[in-house]
Protein backbone atom coordinates (compact mmCIF):
# COMPACT_ATOMS: atom_id res chain seq x y z
CA UNK A 1 0.00 0.00 0.00
CA UNK A 2 3.14 2.43 -0.36
CA UNK A 3 2.64 5.62 -1.45
CA UNK A 4 -1.11 5.06 -2.62
CA UNK A 5 -3.66 7.94 -1.74
CA UNK A 6 -4.89 5.96 1.25
CA UNK A 7 -1.67 5.06 3.08
CA UNK A 8 -0.78 8.42 2.46
CA UNK A 9 -4.29 9.56 4.60
CA UNK A 10 -3.35 7.34 7.14
CA UNK A 11 0.45 8.89 7.17
CA UNK A 12 -1.51 12.11 7.78
CA UNK A 13 -3.73 11.10 10.13
CA UNK A 14 -0.27 9.55 12.25
CA UNK A 15 0.88 12.92 12.07
CA UNK A 16 -2.14 14.54 13.66
CA UNK A 17 -2.05 12.07 16.37
CA UNK A 18 1.49 13.15 16.76
CA UNK A 19 0.16 16.57 17.07
CA UNK A 20 -2.75 16.16 19.41
CA UNK A 21 -4.94 16.20 16.69
CA UNK A 22 -8.37 14.09 16.11
CA UNK A 23 -5.87 11.67 13.61
CA UNK A 24 -7.89 11.95 10.93
CA UNK A 25 -5.85 12.57 7.51
CA UNK A 26 -7.00 13.09 4.07
CA UNK A 27 -5.79 13.34 0.21
CA UNK A 28 -7.02 14.89 -2.79
CA UNK A 29 -5.81 13.04 -5.89
CA UNK A 30 -6.91 14.88 -9.66
CA UNK A 31 -8.18 12.20 -12.71
CA UNK A 32 -4.57 10.92 -13.84
CA UNK A 33 -3.72 10.27 -10.03
CA UNK A 34 -1.60 12.66 -9.01
CA UNK A 35 -1.46 13.39 -5.72
CA UNK A 36 -3.04 17.82 -5.43
CA UNK A 37 -2.68 18.02 -1.15
CA UNK A 38 -2.86 16.08 1.40
CA UNK A 39 -3.72 17.15 5.15
CA UNK A 40 -4.61 16.41 8.49
CA UNK A 41 -6.69 17.64 11.05
CA UNK A 42 -5.66 21.25 12.62
CA UNK A 43 -8.63 22.39 15.04
CA UNK A 44 -6.59 22.41 17.88
CA UNK A 45 -3.58 23.94 17.05
CA UNK A 46 -5.36 26.07 14.40
CA UNK A 47 -8.02 26.94 17.20
CA UNK A 48 -9.65 26.39 14.20
CA UNK A 49 -13.47 24.50 14.32
CA UNK A 50 -13.21 24.17 10.35
CA UNK A 51 -9.42 22.73 10.30
CA UNK A 52 -10.69 19.28 9.18
CA UNK A 53 -8.36 17.62 6.94
CA UNK A 54 -10.51 17.38 4.15
CA UNK A 55 -11.63 21.39 4.16
CA UNK A 56 -7.66 21.75 4.51
CA UNK A 57 -6.89 19.41 1.74
CA UNK A 58 -9.40 20.94 -0.35
CA UNK A 59 -8.26 24.29 -0.53
CA UNK A 60 -4.87 23.22 -0.77
CA UNK A 61 -5.85 21.52 -4.03
CA UNK A 62 -8.47 23.85 -5.15
CA UNK A 63 -5.27 26.29 -4.52
CA UNK A 64 -2.80 24.51 -6.65
CA UNK A 65 -5.28 24.01 -9.52
CA UNK A 66 -6.43 27.64 -9.37
CA UNK A 67 -9.68 26.96 -9.18
CA UNK A 68 -12.49 26.37 -6.74
CA UNK A 69 -13.84 23.17 -8.24
CA UNK A 70 -12.04 19.87 -7.99
CA UNK A 71 -14.08 18.47 -10.98
CA UNK A 72 -12.46 14.75 -11.87
CA UNK A 73 -10.77 14.64 -8.52
CA UNK A 74 -11.02 12.01 -5.87
CA UNK A 75 -10.29 12.06 -2.00
CA UNK A 76 -9.13 9.88 -0.03
CA UNK A 77 -10.06 10.44 4.20
CA UNK A 78 -9.83 8.27 6.80
CA UNK A 79 -12.68 9.13 8.48
CA UNK A 80 -16.73 9.25 7.34
CA UNK A 81 -16.61 13.11 6.63
CA UNK A 82 -18.78 14.81 8.82
CA UNK A 83 -21.94 17.25 7.46
CA UNK A 84 -19.80 20.54 7.35
CA UNK A 85 -16.94 18.00 4.79
CA UNK A 86 -19.59 16.87 2.93
CA UNK A 87 -21.19 19.84 1.86
CA UNK A 88 -17.85 21.33 0.79
CA UNK A 89 -17.03 17.69 -0.80
CA UNK A 90 -20.56 18.65 -2.62
CA UNK A 91 -19.53 22.14 -3.43
CA UNK A 92 -16.00 21.34 -4.59
CA UNK A 93 -17.70 18.77 -7.32
CA UNK A 94 -15.16 16.09 -6.03
CA UNK A 95 -15.82 12.90 -8.56
CA UNK A 96 -15.34 10.34 -5.93
CA UNK A 97 -14.78 10.09 -2.07
CA UNK A 98 -12.87 7.23 0.02
CA UNK A 99 -13.37 6.66 3.47
CA UNK A 100 -12.43 4.43 5.89
CA UNK A 101 -13.74 3.89 9.58
CA UNK A 102 -17.53 4.82 9.84
CA UNK A 103 -18.62 7.69 11.82
CA UNK A 104 -22.39 6.50 13.59
CA UNK A 105 -21.57 10.01 15.86
CA UNK A 106 -20.33 12.42 14.03
CA UNK A 107 -20.65 11.09 10.06
CA UNK A 108 -22.25 13.02 7.45
CA UNK A 109 -22.45 10.52 4.46
CA UNK A 110 -23.43 6.90 5.65
CA UNK A 111 -24.53 8.13 8.82
CA UNK A 112 -25.93 11.02 10.24
CA UNK A 113 -27.41 13.86 7.90
CA UNK A 114 -26.72 11.80 4.73
CA UNK A 115 -25.67 15.19 3.06
CA UNK A 116 -25.21 13.58 -0.90
CA UNK A 117 -28.89 11.61 0.14
CA UNK A 118 -30.72 15.32 0.39
CA UNK A 119 -32.07 16.89 -2.73
CA UNK A 120 -30.73 20.25 -1.90
CA UNK A 121 -27.53 18.28 -2.44
CA UNK A 122 -25.87 20.46 -5.17
CA UNK A 123 -23.39 17.37 -6.48
CA UNK A 124 -23.56 14.00 -5.46
CA UNK A 125 -19.77 12.16 -5.43
CA UNK A 126 -19.29 8.55 -5.77
CA UNK A 127 -18.74 7.22 -2.20
CA UNK A 128 -16.98 4.08 -1.19
CA UNK A 129 -16.84 3.37 2.66
CA UNK A 130 -14.73 0.81 4.79
CA UNK A 131 -11.56 1.29 3.60
CA UNK A 132 -8.65 0.17 5.30
CA UNK A 133 -11.46 0.09 7.98
CA UNK A 134 -10.35 -1.57 10.58
CA UNK A 135 -6.43 0.55 11.05
CA UNK A 136 -8.77 3.80 10.40
CA UNK A 137 -10.84 2.66 13.40
CA UNK A 138 -7.93 1.82 15.55
CA UNK A 139 -5.84 4.43 15.26
CA UNK A 140 -9.03 6.85 16.52
CA UNK A 141 -10.00 3.96 19.33
CA UNK A 142 -6.10 4.12 20.41
CA UNK A 143 -5.95 8.13 19.93
CA UNK A 144 -8.88 8.67 22.43
CA UNK A 145 -8.24 5.42 24.65
CA UNK A 146 -5.00 7.23 25.24
CA UNK A 147 -6.70 10.47 26.03
CA UNK A 148 -8.94 9.32 28.68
Amino acid sequence: MTNSPFSLALEQARLAAACGEVPVGAVVVNAAGVILARAHNLTETDKDPCAHAEILAIRAACKELDDERLTGCDLYVTLEPCPMCAQAISFARIRRVYFGAYDVKGGGVENGARIFAQSSCHHTPEVYGGMHESECSALLKDFFKARR
